[in-house]
């Protein structure tokens, strides 16, 4: 039988690494996933199939933003339990949480079936790609309740140690897209060529096969938190663990929201300066997203390993977490600053056409604003590490005061004088304050009183 893994004893460093990789890996395939997706639709379906996928996917973004949310939040209250060595808590955590994530998916699938419509006529979609757009947000929301419960079991692996097992099943999906993208859209043999409908009804079939395999192989593994016929009734919804999902996990869910919102109001701007700027920005842009990912991959494991320590009241590994965390984010982010930074040229070159004067652009551009994820991501490790005892709306707060309440105003009122170089500096003048406001309220915050809904042993009290 394969237990849950303790995050609570051995090297931490150690440990954070290894729990950290599969997490990052997973980020990468879906990155690759869905620019592979794109060019499917894209380059051979033509610019309305890829404007109705865009305009599509900012729904579906939102959706996703929830779900991840809520989802983290099942990993830390299944962390904590883990940690506090209460295996029937866990279970309970994941009984209640299941029926919830399932009746709710089925909810918002339902709900977007009859939606679709009006929200993409609300967002303004161009006519042409309307029948497209309907078809294939349709079809992705049939996907959802597989999506949203496979989202909800790596959720509670995670929290309990395992962050291997949520990639190999995630990568067995993601294989299966892609191999299916190309035969769904375009029909082989007996298939019929569904167009872009086939995208997401490829999307639709390889969550469903991966849900599937996954639960078969935690049943044959005899994961001890799988429920059997004797435990169904803790598949009851509990409204007050339901309360703390919601409650926790959206803030945590915002988090996403005000990062794309953010980079909504700056490609605003961008666009003020020309067909040139914008795509020098969209080639920087696309290199950011790699830069990010540790920074996102580290958030979500310091989140982990901190719970189960939470709940142990290990609040030495605790903080010794946030150490390595930073650390490590330093290290990994710095390293592909300074990799982008020396081969600039060839990597936006790669988004750019040879020759283009955006290139140049692109490269003052990147020189100024790369080397800030170094702050951000500091930031980003603070956050998981605090998020872990339940204090959620401080980083919310924080994130939007710094995205919001300066990267853009900065930008904005200094247009005039720094022209472009305005949006630019933007970036490390935000990520600065994010950085100084998240270590402030990490040394001096009263995060480490924050509860979810997890026990907590009357032991030490937590030290600073």
């Amino acid at each position: 039988m394969q237990g849950p893994r303790s995050l609570t004893e051995g090297s931490i460093s150690r440990n954070l690494l290894v729990f950290m990789l599969p997490i990052l890996l997973g980020n990468v395939l879906h990155s690759l996933n869905g620019s592979i997706n794109s060019i499917w639709i894209g380059r051979f379906l033509g610019e309305a199939a890829l404007t109705a996928s865009a305009n599509a996917n900012v729904v579906i973004f939102l959706l996703i933003g929830g779900v991840f949310g809520i989802s983290m939040a099942t990993t830390i209250l299944v962390g904590q339990h883990i940690g506090a060595r209460d295996m029937p808590g866990a279970k309970r955590v994941v009984g209640a949480s299941a029926s919830f994530f399932f009746l709710s998916s089925l909810a918002m699938a339902l709900l977007g079936w009859f939606a679709a419509e009006p929200l993409l006529v609300g967002m303004s979609t161009p006519a042409d790609a309307m029948p497209y757009a309907m078809a294939y947000m349709r079809m992705f929301f049939l996907a959802l309740p597989f999506m949203c419960m496979h989202a909800f079991i790596m959720a509670v692996l995670r929290g309990a140690g395992d962050s291997r097992t949520p990639l190999n099943f995630l990568a067995l999906g993601i294989f299966l897209d892609i191999v299916l993208n190309p035969v769904l859209i375009f029909g082989v043999g007996p298939i019929p060529a569904f167009g872009i409908t086939g995208s997401a009804l490829a999307t639709f079939i390889a969550q469903g096969v991966s849900l599937v395999a996954l639960i078969v192989h935690l049943y044959r593994r005899r994961n001890p938190l799988c429920l059997h016929r004797d435990e169904l009734r803790l598949l009851s919804v509990d409204w007050a663990l339901v309360g703390v999902l919601v409650r926790k996990g959206i803030p945590m869910g915002l988090q996403l929201i005000v990062i794309s919102v953010s980079s909504v109001l700056m490609i605003t701007l961008v666009n003020r300066f020309g067909v040139d700027t914008t795509a020098a920005y969209g080639a920087a842009f696309q290199l950011w997203n790699y830069i990010q990912m540790p920074q996102f991959a580290l958030g979500m494991a310091v989140s982990a390993m901190a719970a189960q320590n939470v709940g142990a009241q290990k609040w030495d590994r605790v903080n010794a977490t946030a150490r390595i965390g930073v650390i490590y984010s330093v290290l990994l982010t710095g390293t592909l600053v300074t990799l982008v930074e020396i081969f600039s040229s060839w990597a936006l070159g790669i988004f750019l056409p040879v020759g283009s004067p955006a290139l140049a652009i692109a490269e003052h551009l990147n020189r100024i604003v790369a080397w800030s994820f170094v702050f951000f991501g500091i930031s980003m490790v603070l956050f998981g590490i605090v998020r872990a005892t339940g204090a959620v709306m401080a980083p919310l707060a924080i994130l939007a005061c710094s995205l919001l309440l300066v990267r853009f105003p900065v930008a904005e009122l200094m247009l005039d004088r720094w022209q472009a170089d305005a949006i630019w500096w933007s970036f490390p003048i935000s990520s600065i304050v994010a950085v100084v406001l998240a270590i402030l309220y990490y040394r001096f915050g009263n995060w480490r009183h924050a509860r979810m809904m997890a026990p907590q042993r009357a032991a030490s009290s937590p030290r600073s």
